[in-house]
This record gives C-alpha cells, structure tokens and sequence, in this order.
C-alpha cells in the first residue's frame, strides 16, 4: 500500500484540508474557525463544534494581549509543553506553571485544598498581562473565579477547558459568568492538549 502523505507538513496540511470540508461554511468568525480547527486537529473530535463557547470578541482580545507581550499561565506541565513557547517569547511573553513547585505543595496539603488551586494563587501575584489556560483542574477555575471577584487578579483571557466529571461543568459556568473573556468547552470535555492548542491557535493568528 502506497501513502500518499508521508511528510509531517504535508499529514498537517491534508487533515486541514478535511477538518475545513467537514465544517463546511461554518459561520462563527475567521478567528473563532481558526481556533475549532485546531482544536478538532488536535483531538479528532467533531463535537467541538457545538461545545466550544467563545464569549464576544474573546479571540481577537487573546491575539491583542499577546500582541501586546501577555504571559501564559497553564494548569499543568503537559500544557505548558505543549505550548509555542518560542512564538511566545518572540512577542515579549513568557508561559508558567506553578502546579509542581514545592511550596505550592506544601500549603495546599496543610490547607487541605488542591495544588491547583494554591497554583492559581501564586500566579496572580505575576506582574504581567495573564492568559490562564486550564484544561486539567477545575479547582483552578473555581480559584481564579474567587481572585477575579476580590479584584486580586484581571486576566486577560481564561481558556477554561478542563477535562472530567467532578465540578467540572460547574467551574466552567463560573468562568463563562465571570465577565472575563473566555474561551470554554462546555461539558465535560477538554484537556491539556486542547488548552496548548487554543493557545497555539491565537499565537499563531497574532500578526
């Protein structure tokens, strides 16, 4: 059997090729497109579709802050790997995750709460524009929710988009009510590739 696509550019640019025929003239603007078809590249998974929920003009915010050198903040390390870092750093920004830090763990088991969430805490406390990306922990979301409404934290972004069954429905419709912008997959699914690529997605369209 002979492959008729056998280069990484050329598998890339064919699966483009039938993500954008199966979408067909799906009409929910040219960056929100650019964003689905990434993350249904990432995880072959049409349903995407209805489930990504995007709250006005969250995209084109995301491309202006990192436009404008706004750092990353992941939930996890998976994330923060999957993430064009170099892209990143060549618009003045940095990506971070603090979930395996040492004092992190420290206090979330003498509080009793979860890494997550203490992570989110130290994160707030980073003096920079902040697109979080959360798509393992919805401890994250509901943390990040409480710092907005005491006014310890405005992101500029939250891509809300953890994966599971337990507060994770929940967390999301807090963010999606936070008035932050936001990029979320509603339901239970999501994940760290999903949160890398919606990130790779808005660096990628930032001019």
């Amino acid at each position: 059997m002979s492959l008729e696509y056998s280069s990484p550019l050329s598998i890339e640019r064919r699966s483009f090729e039938i993500i954008e025929a199966q979408l067909g003239d799906i009409d929910i603007g040219p960056e929100n497109k650019k964003i689905l078809e990434r993350v249904i590249h990432t995880t072959a998974d049409f349903d995407y579709t209805e489930n990504l929920k995007f709250s006005q003009d969250a995209a084109k915010l995301g491309i202006e802050a990192l436009r404008n050198g706004a750092h990353i903040v992941t939930d996890t390390n998976m994330a923060l790997a999957g993430v064009n870092k170099k892209t990143l750093k060549a618009l003045g920004g940095d990506a971070h995750c603090f979930i395996a830090h040492p004092d992190v763990a420290g206090q979330a088991k003498a509080r009793g709460v979860t890494r997550a969430s203490v992570a989110v805490e130290r994160a707030c406390t980073l003096k920079y524009d902040l697109i979080f990306a959360v798509g393992n922990a919805p401890t994250a979301l509901i943390r990040l929710d409480e710092m907005i409404k005491r006014k310890r934290v405005a992101p500029k972004l939250i891509i809300g988009v953890p994966v599971g069954f337990v507060n994770v429905v929940e967390a999301k419709e807090l963010i999606m009510k936070s008035g932050v912008p936001y990029i979320v997959a509603a339901g239970n699914k999501g994940g760290s590739n999903v949160a890398a690529a919606i990130c790779n997605a808005l660096l990628y369209m930032v001019k």
